[in-house]
């Protein structure tokens, strides 16, 4: 009798343990950077499931996914890299990898995790599994901008020595890096949803560099030159992040740098073919996944405003005051909703794309960075 109710204890402590059964195609995380944690969402039922610890500096915190949506990578300003178990809402492994990181990137086959360094710059690969460190690239420079690519391969900018680096980890313990010159100051980038062309946005000069990944052997070369900070020399009250920029169907909306205009270029020629005056200086500039829309949010001290541009239009047809400190947008995978993070408010809103009526909030410490694992199947997020 006593071994029989031994076993009946071990069975239901075992059973409650064991995580409730879902999937992970409606899950994310919400960066709440005050306090060292993320909050796992369930984007269908617009609830907050569980709250994890211990994740570090998250000031500018970013995250990308396991193939499979269970994993969660996150990178710390600390330099922290941390894989969370979305399903059992725990740090499944940890690693302070550098002093100083803002982000980083999953490969074509989810099995490497690649960091980009400020200090002491560089890249860092990792395996996705373990986090076991594999190789790393050391640069000379502040890393940023860092994307992945078709081929087991990544794109990244270097903002000390003015270049576009690509690394391929078909052999990840012995990577193979081509150089590229770029430009003055890269400060960010980007890969095109078709994962062809790396661009990367010049803070030192007007202008965005282009590299196309399909032929680099031809190098990068200079477009929209003089689109940047113009004749006006604003400040720059909060840098552009270039991830946000919005390609819908043959058309980019990129944010201007000091100029409260949101560009509009042809993705065939790569020219400009409009400008679209918003109420600051754009942030975050992101197409809705359909496309038809593109939501934009500003700068200090228009932080508190979102519009949004309809790209069959291209007017502005809404104007909307969420909250304060609007930090990050997050579309759901097929584009019905959006999530906006206030962090000054403490809450995360949920509004309709459509009606762009607002459906309910969350309560969540300064929340900022918002990813769905919908991610984990786009190149370049």
């Amino acid at each position: 009798m006593r071994t029989l109710l031994i076993l009946l204890l071990a069975f239901l402590s075992g059973c409650a343990s064991t995580p409730a059964l879902r999937g992970t195609g409606d899950l994310g995380i919400v960066i709440e950077r005050a306090s060292g944690r993320v909050a796992i969402v369930d984007t269908s039922a617009h609830s907050i499931l569980a709250r994890v610890d211990g994740l570090g500096d998250l000031s500018h915190a970013s995250a990308v996914f396991s193939r499979d949506g269970r994993y969660a990578y996150v990178f710390g300003r600390d330099g922290g890299l941390t894989k969370v178990d979305l399903l059992l809402a725990r740090i499944d492994r940890r690693v302070i990898q550098a002093g100083n990181s803002i982000g980083g990137a999953i490969s074509q086959d989810g099995r490497l995790v690649v960091a980009q360094n400020y200090t002491p710059g560089g890249i860092k690969v990792f395996d996705a599994a373990t986090l076991e460190l594999l190789s790393e690239v050391p640069t000379g420079s502040k890393v940023v901008g860092l994307a992945d690519l078709a081929g087991q391969r990544f794109g990244y900018a270097l903002f000390d020595t003015g270049e576009i680096w690509l690394t391929d980890l078909t052999d990840p313990r012995h990577p193979r890096t081509r150089k590229f010159k770029a430009g003055q100051q890269p400060y960010d980038g980007l890969v095109t949803p078709n994962g062809r062309h790396y661009l990367a946005g010049l803070f030192g000069e007007d202008g965005i560099a282009l590299l196309d990944t399909w032929q680099p052997e031809a190098g990068a070369k200079k477009i929209l030159e003089n689109y940047g900070k113009g004749e006006e020399k604003l400040p720059v009250f909060k840098m552009p992040h270039l991830r946000g920029w919005a390609v819908a169907g043959n058309r980019a909306y990129l944010p201007a740098i000091g100029r409260h205009e949101v560009l509009v270029v042809d993705t065939a020629t790569w020219q400009e073919v409009g400008r679209i005056p918003v109420k600051g200086q754009p942030v975050f500039v992101m197409a809705r996944p359909d496309g038809r829309q593109v939501w934009v949010n500003f700068a200090f001290p228009d932080n508190g405003w979102v519009q949004v541009i309809d790209t069959h239009t291209g007017q502005l047809v809404q104007t909307l005051q969420p909250g304060k400190a609007i930090l990050h947008m997050e579309f759901t995978p097929r584009s019905e909703e959006v999530w906006l993070s206030a962090r000054d408010d403490n809450t995360v809103s949920i509004y309709d794309t459509a009606s762009f009526a607002r459906k309910t909030t969350l309560a969540a410490e300064s929340p900022s960075g918002i990813f769905f694992t919908s991610r984990a199947h786009r190149t370049g997020f």
